[in-house]
């Protein structure tokens, strides 16, 4: 299995989520754990940390998310594919929970923050009342049951990832790769997971992310 780590100089933060992968717990199931982190063209130690941890370290000097994964898609192995965001926010002990989920049957598990425990501070009131309006309009339009489209948080079956066909370049990406699956009749369920608070700065913009996110949900479903 793949663990796909997109990152932006995230030196104070890296380190730590690579620690919290649960390699133990994945190796007793007899499965090995291959990390992926994909640079994004930081300018701190972020890629040098990753490899003494012993991830392979992918550069994507192009910056922005939908960037760094798709640079990531193209070198995975294993049969499960599970993504997570490189600031701390998500632990990463969750993805023993979507392994479950993924060998019950499921395509596609993504970890809900909004059904799970937020630390204080860990999310603005303009970013939740964003995410509920986000997931209203993606069940309305997509006829799924979510209630986190925008969580950095997947697991996948491999098979999926193959197929999907992305053209975003930032944060939008989720909306992307969620309407790709929606669309592609794939077996879906959430996972409630914790979300802590970023100890940085975070790069997402609200307003002009939200935007752009609310504008590939609609495009994915009605352009051509």
């Amino acid at each position: 299995m793949c663990i796909l780590l997109p990152a932006l100089n995230e030196e104070d933060a890296i380190g730590r989520v690579i620690d919290e992968i649960p390699r133990a717990e994945m190796a007793s199931k007899g499965y090995k754990t291959r990390v992926i982190v994909v640079d994004n063209g930081s300018k701190d130690k972020t890629g040098e940390i990753a490899r003494g941890k012993g991830a392979d370290v992918i550069v994507q000097p192009v910056r922005g998310k939908g960037m760094a994964l798709r640079a990531g898609f193209k070198s995975l192995s294993g049969d499960f594919v599970f993504i997570l965001d490189s600031d701390y926010t998500y632990p990463a002990t969750h993805i023993t929970e979507m392994l479950e989920k993924l060998e019950q049957g499921y395509d596609v598990i993504m970890g809900s923050r909004l059904r799970g425990r937020m630390g204080e501070g860990a999310m603005s009131k303009v970013n939740l009342v964003g995410n509920h309006l986000l997931a209203l309009m993606t069940n309305i339009l997509y006829g799924t049951r979510i209630s986190d489209p925008c969580t950095g948080y997947w697991g996948m079956r491999r098979e999926v990832v193959e197929r999907l066909k992305l053209n975003a370049l930032g944060f939008e990406v989720e909306a992307d790769m969620l309407t790709e699956i929606a669309r592609d009749g794939c077996k879906i369920t959430e996972i409630p997971i914790a979300y802590r608070r970023r100890s940085t700065p975070p790069k997402l913009n609200s307003l002009r992310d939200g935007f752009k996110i609310g504008k590939m949900l609609l495009k994915k479903r009605f352009g051509r």
